[in-house]
């Protein structure tokens, strides 16, 4: 129960595991490091995780998917101990990783245009095999933007 008398749900760590794609493994790796904190244990050794662990790694998973290494994590969650005298550090390294993700993201819709010329250019040569037309040059392609 927690401080208002309401019972809390818990997870086992096979259930977190379900829950966030993530090997057993690995939880206990993030509880290693630091990142994963306060789980508590029953008389059997068995972790019990709670809805402040489910928390925390939805952030862990979110900013893993931003590229945020684990020694990032540590420090980012060290500064969100102390939330108010580090607050400075914590939108210096937030505003970091947006910059990581945005650049992330214009690289992505780089690939993604050339994967789309791509397709229309074999897409196109197919046609031609088919209609026993001559097939397309490259150069062609090279520079089209395609909105599908």
């Amino acid at each position: 129960m927690d401080q208002r008398g309401t019972i809390m749900k818990t997870y086992t760590i096979k259930e977190i595991s379900n829950l966030f794609q993530l090997p057993t493994s690995t939880l206990r790796y993030y509880e290693e490091v630091g990142i994963l904190t306060d789980i508590a244990r029953t008389d059997s050794g068995q972790r019990i995780y709670e809805e402040k662990h489910v928390n925390r790694l939805k952030t862990i998973c979110c900013f893993k998917q931003t590229g945020m290494t684990i020694s990032q994590l540590q420090i980012f969650f060290s500064y969100e101990e102390k939330e108010q005298e580090c607050i400075d550090d914590i939108l210096s390294l937030l505003t970091q990783q947006k910059e990581n993700v945005e650049t992330q993201l214009a690289q992505m819709q780089k690939a993604y245009e050339h994967v789309k010329r791509k397709l229309h250019y074999y897409g196109d040569i197919k046609q031609a095999l088919d209609a026993g037309h001559p097939v397309p040059a490259w150069d062609t392609y090279r520079n089209r933007t395609y909105t599908t």
